[in-house]
């Protein structure tokens, strides 16, 4: 037994290899009892390692496009500095379907423990990617996706680690199954997408560290709020819930299936101020978990305090039933409905599942800059109308404002 050649630049690396040697090179083939030769395929040195959070699924959306959101999370197992150059995306064919180059890497990667904008991962560091491939039907979905991330590295270790080096990571196969069929959690008009997916909103940004591994249980997440006539959702005081004309608005069942768990103690939170101290088990706020079958729950949060709609735990309900009413409990800086479908009943250690309203009216889209400009004043905001129309079985993406019909009682 002995160490390989490379055994100094393994060290300097800080990679332990054990490993039993001949003299010679490994070979590159082996004859098995039957006397057949079976290629080996090379080995190769993935100084960082990487796999995906969940297997992809893609979803159509009101953009026009099918999306498929998720995360790569990535980890430097040497005493490198290793910088990413870049990301491509590739399908089972080799053709690449999503490119990050250079700094266009920065506003879809964090780095853990960076307390700025960085590409670079230190020695031991991790760092999610969050990925948005985008085709044009669901029958174009890839069947597999496979990483190609180039790096550099400060200093190498040669000949192991070069300065730069590229490396194929986490190949996985992409869920062919559609988005979930649903019904709207709202009614009414002028439901503005706050937050969701595709871009890197709060919501996809938040991947938890529960019982050990990592979920995305916000990957489609949504936050809605209410714009009135002249595009605002706020009339008064940041600080008064009465400023808020949708507080209070119907929270409907999306689906037909039980209530397995709820709370509704939690105080309504003074509105314009984000809330401190909160335990892990009141970031939702008063909130409903209901089962709808196959694996799929859905999440309603932040809901009003003392819920006046009767319900409880067990429960039966019935897709558009009014269950709560929204309200501003929990991690919340004003009255929203947060909603999402995951597949757990924990809504922190669960994965978001893409999911499709069966039938609504697309108003419209603001743009982010006009939501940066006027989110501290509550609005107005302009809508785009240029692809308004009744839609079915689409996901609202991100800025979008939505109309929902009231359902048939």
């Amino acid at each position: 037994m002995r160490s390989l050649p490379a055994a100094a630049a393994l060290a300097a690396a800080s990679v332990l290899l054990v490993a039993c040697t001949a003299s010679t090179p490994p070979p590159t083939s082996t004859v098995s009892a039957a006397g057949s030769v079976a290629d080996v395929p090379d080995d190769r040195f993935t100084p960082v390692i990487g796999e995906v959070i969940s297997v992809p699924r893609g979803v159509p959306t009101t953009d026009g496009r099918v999306h498929i959101a998720y995360e790569l999370h990535l980890r430097n197992v040497t005493s490198q500095t290793a910088t990413i150059a870049s990301v491509d995306v590739l399908d089972q064919t080799g053709s690449s379907l999503e490119r990050l180059d250079g700094d266009d890497v920065l506003p879809w990667v964090h780095v853990s423990g960076a307390t700025a904008a960085t590409r670079t991962l230190g020695p031991g560091q991790g760092a999610l990617v969050w990925l948005d491939v985008v085709v044009d039907s669901m029958d174009a979905l890839p069947t597999t996706l496979a990483h190609v991330v180039t790096l550099r590295f400060d200093p190498g270790a040669l000949p192991i680690i070069p300065n730069e080096m590229t490396e194929r990571l986490a190949v996985t196969t992409v869920d062919a199954a559609p988005a979930v069929v649903i019904g709207p959690p709202l009614e009414g008009a002028g439901w503005l997408n706050g937050n969701s997916c595709c871009t890197v909103t709060p919501h996809r940004a938040a991947v938890n560290p529960i019982n050990g591994s990592l979920h995305a249980p916000e990957r489609y997440a949504i936050d809605y709020v209410r714009l009135d006539d002249e595009g605002s959702f706020r009339d008064g005081p940041a600080d008064d819930l009465s400023s808020y004309p949708y507080y209070g608005a119907s929270i409907l069942a999306v689906g037909d299936g039980p209530i397995v768990s709820m709370r509704f103690d939690l105080p309504e939170q003074t509105p314009g101020a984000n809330p401190s101290g909160l335990t892990l088990d009141e970031y939702g706020g008063n909130h409903i978990v209901q089962d709808l079958g196959n694996g799929v729950y859905a999440f309603y949060a932040h809901l009003q305090t003392g819920n006046p709609v009767q319900v409880e735990v067990g429960q039966q309900l019935k897709k558009g039933e009014e269950i709560a009413l929204l309200g501003n409990t929990g991690n919340t800086d004003s009255p929203h409905l947060h909603f999402h479908l995951m597949d757990s009943p924990s809504p922190l250690g669960s994965n978001g599942i893409p999911f499709v309203y069966d039938s609504f009216t697309l108003q419209g889209s603001i743009t982010a800059d006009d939501l940066d400009a006027g989110i501290d004043e509550g609005g107005p905001f302009t809508i785009d109308s240029g692809d308004a129309g009744s839609e079915t079985d689409l996901y609202p993406i991100w800025l979008s404002v939505t109309d929902y019909p009231t359902p048939a009682k």
